[in-house]
């Protein structure tokens, strides 16, 4: 009884239970409802195939349990052909599922080729982010969170302004080594890689501030890599570009700035400005 009132104690609109634990809701995107309907998807299949063994397994061992007065071994069963059968198929067919719908909801979400409403470069650097807009010509540098214990004044963390309900195209890059670009509200992340160029498209859906973070190993100060995506609206977010603006920082960051620029007091300034088209395809 008290396993049942604790599941349905967690059933209220607030409740991760209907997601299984996954973290935001399932409107925070245009891509999270999919991701979640896999997620919850898997589970129950897994669940499935999990009652059902164990209850074949608690059958067998009540069914041809030893009993008193048994001598010797019970009857051996070399092959059982139709079993052997089903126990080929049946795996087979639920692998089948699993892997067309995996590979469709991720064709579907890695999909680049739509026009989108703003560019954003996100570049990973040791241990911090530097942010380009480069449909309004600014930037933003981001210099490393120094954490001790307590929550992060949100002024110290780097902030990604993007306005609610358009098209994002995410253009990842990196100054040193491999970081990864993850918000967890979002169900996605992506790799910022050295020499290469990786992009995503996401419509945020609800306003409001998610904690991002990195979560490739990438040195000493890897949990001090901490951002915040900020969904606004559209006059809040032209604001902020307007902000950037008249605090001088107008043109694009590159990406190969010393990583002694980057830190607590370094000052970061623009270097030569990227060409940083929208892609008609995949990830380059």
């Amino acid at each position: 009884m008290l396993p049942l009132l604790v599941v349905l104690s967690g059933c209220g609109a607030d409740s991760p239970w209907p997601r299984l634990w996954l973290p935001g809701e399932t409107d925070t995107t245009n891509q999270t409802e999919k991701i979640t309907n896999i997620w919850v998807g898997s589970w129950i299949a897994a669940m499935a195939v999990g009652v059902l063994v164990w209850g074949l397994i608690i059958w067998c061992v009540i069914a041809y349990r030893r009993r008193r007065g048994d001598t010797g071994l019970p009857d051996q069963i070399r092959y059982h052909i139709p079993l052997e059968i089903m126990y080929t198929i049946i795996p087979l067919m639920m692998i089948g599922v699993l892997f067309y719908y995996t590979a469709q909801y991720q064709s579907e979400i890695n999909d680049t080729s739509a026009t989108p409403d703003v560019h954003v470069n996100v570049i990973g650097k040791q241990w911090s982010w530097d942010i380009n807009y480069p449909d309004a010509d600014v930037y933003e540098v981001g210099l490393q969170t120094e954490l001790d214990g307590t929550p992060a004044p949100e002024a110290e963390i780097p902030n990604i302004y993007l306005p609610v309900g358009k098209r994002v195209e995410f253009i990842l890059q990196a100054r040193d080594v491999i970081h990864s670009f993850w918000v967890p509200a979002f169900l996605y992340k992506m790799d910022n890689i050295p020499g290469v160029t990786n992009r995503f498209q996401v419509v945020p859906q609800k306003e409001g501030t998610y904690i991002g973070k990195c979560t490739e190993l990438c040195g000493e100060y890897h949990s001090e890599m901490l951002f915040n995506v900020k969904v606004v609206s559209q006059s809040e977010f032209d604001a902020h570009m307007a902000e950037l603006k008249a605090k001088g920082n107008v043109g694009q960051l590159e990406s190969g700035l010393s990583r002694s620029d980057t830190r607590p007091g370094g000052g970061a300034v623009p270097g030569n400005t990227q060409t940083l088209e929208p892609a008609s395809g995949s990830n380059e």
